[in-house]
Order: structure tokens, then C-alpha cells, then sequence
């Protein structure tokens, strides 16, 4: 099992998760979706490229419709476009595409429930929060992850971003009442690390929903990226954080018994 030093634990109150790809396994089936309308939008504009769902994976990961849109027409040499009609179809599309295929998956809904006990959950994405409403709804984390606690580069800041720009990461931070090194968030993404840790977050990586043969060169990634270690469940990541957390109650009870 990976370690990281306890130090950078203590101090930790909130459990910053990201979610796609991270809590449920949405990467895959979304992009199935996206595709369609990225490459839509593409021929809008003129340009002949087309991409598959794994190619825009590759190209996207991490980063919301917008960001990618305006990337892809950029590499074409066009930057005058208008995406925003775009970005509400591909959000319609993948929405409805992950509320009627994505499933609960008990496992780390139970290790999120232990984590709960411990230590307050929020939810930091890239996503819309539509698109992660639908999913948490799917995936049966409405009650661990309530709307309340949920962050959106694209619906929460006064201007749409996306990782890495740390701005969904410091706002969090901010409207949860915390600094940012006492938000531990947990990502599967290498523009969710670099958010986290640009907005000086501790960041765990999650291999989780990562695909078996890309595990490897992803977690390399994420270390690089800055991540202080990787777990492959959500489990992993409780059997780590936990033990850290417990130590520190019971250092604070014991000094409440003395001082009493």
C-alpha cells in the first residue's frame, strides 16, 4: 500500500473528489456521447477532422466540452467561434447518455461511508452541474454528496474554466471555510492534479476507473504531475487516510482530557 507522511494528513477536514472518472466510471460511456457532438461541431466550423470516443479521450481528459472545443478549433488555426450553443448540446447529450448507464457501485459507497465518518466530503469537477447531478443520482451518491457540496468549474465560478486552472479548486476551498492544504482531493486525471496542487491542495491519484492497460503509464502521470501517492480504490485510499485521521482525534481527546 502507498504511504504519505503523516504530516501532510493531519491537518486535512475536507475530502476534495473529483468526479468523473473518479467516483463512477463516466469517462468511457461520456465520451461516447461527446464524440458526436464534438465532431458536429467541428464540421460547423469547417474543420474535416474527426475523432472516436478514444481519441477525444486522449485529447480531453480532465477537461470540460468548452475547453476542448475551443482547443481543437485553435489547433485548426480558427478562434472566433461560437461554441456556447454547442457546449448545451453536448451537455444534454452526455447527460442523458450517463443517467441511463452508469450504476451504483457498492464498494465505494462503502468506503465512502467510512471516509464520512472521519472527515467531510465535497465534490470538486470540471463538470456541469447537471451532467453531475445526473450521475450521482445514477450512482446512488445523492446523500454522501449532496448538491450543497458541489463544485463546477463550468456552473460555480463567475467565469466557465477548467482544470487545470486551479480557480474551481480555490473557490471551494473558500466557500467550504477552509485553506487549501486542509482539503485533501483525491483525483484520477493529470489536470485535476495540477488544479489541486496549483491551488495548494495535497492530492492522492485514483486508478480506480482508469483502464486496466493504461493504469501504469497513468499513474507515472499523476506522481509527475504532483500527486503524493496513487491508490487503485477507493478502499485503499480509506486504509490509508484513515488511520492518520484517527491518530489525530485521539492526540486532541487525550490533550482535552490533560487541559481538563
Amino acid at each position: 500500500m502507498p504511504t504519505v507522511p503523516p504530516t501532510l494528513i493531519e491537518q486535512v477536514q475536507y475530502l476534495l473528489c473529483d468526479a468523473d472518472g473518479n467516483l463512477f466510471p463516466s469517462e468511457e460511456p461520456a465520451f461516447d456521447a461527446s464524440a458526436e457532438v464534438t465532431n458536429a461541431f467541428l464540421a460547423s466550423i469547417g474543420i474535416e477532422r474527426r475523432y472516436t470516443a478514444d481519441e477525444l479521450r486522449a485529447v480531453a481528459t480532465g477537461m470540460n466540452f468548452r475547453s476542448t472545443g475551443l482547443k481543437l478549433a485553435a489547433d485548426a488555426g480558427m478562434t472566433d467561434v461560437d461554441i456556447e450553443p454547442w457546449v448545451a448540446e453536448e451537455r444534454r447529450a452526455v447527460t442523458a447518455h450517463l443517467g441511463s448507464t452508469l450504476r451504483p457501485h457498492p464498494p465505494t459507497i462503502e468506503a465512502l461511508h467510512a471516509l464520512a465518518a472521519e472527515l467531510e466530503l465535497a465534490v470538486v469537477s470540471s463538470s456541469a452541474l447537471s451532467r453531475l447531478a445526473a450521475c450521482f443520482t445514477a450512482t446512488g451518491l445523492d446523500d454522501l454528496l449532496p448538491p450543497v457540496v458541489r463544485y463546477s468549474a463550468e456552473d460555480s465560478l463567475p467565469t466557465p474554466t477548467s482544470k487545470p486552472d486551479p480557480a474551481v479548486y480555490l473557490h471551494a476551498c473558500a466557500d467550504l471555510g477552509i485553506e487549501p492544504e486542509q482539503g485533501l482531493a483525491v483525483e484520477d486525471a493529470v489536470a485535476g492534479v495540477r488544479s489541486a496542487v496549483a491551488a495548494g491542495c495535497p492530492v492522492i491519484g485514483n486508478l480506480l476507473f482508469v483502464l486496466p492497460d493504461e493504469r501504469a503509464e497513468r499513474a507515472e502521470a499523476l506522481l509527475a504531475a504532483g500527486a503524493l501517492a496513487v491508490v487503485e480504490s477507493w478502499q485503499e485510499l480509506a486504509d490509508l487516510v484513515l488511520p492518520v485521521v484517527a491518530g489525530r482525534r485521539a492526540a486532541g481527546e487525550a490533550l482535552s482530557g490533560v487541559t481538563a
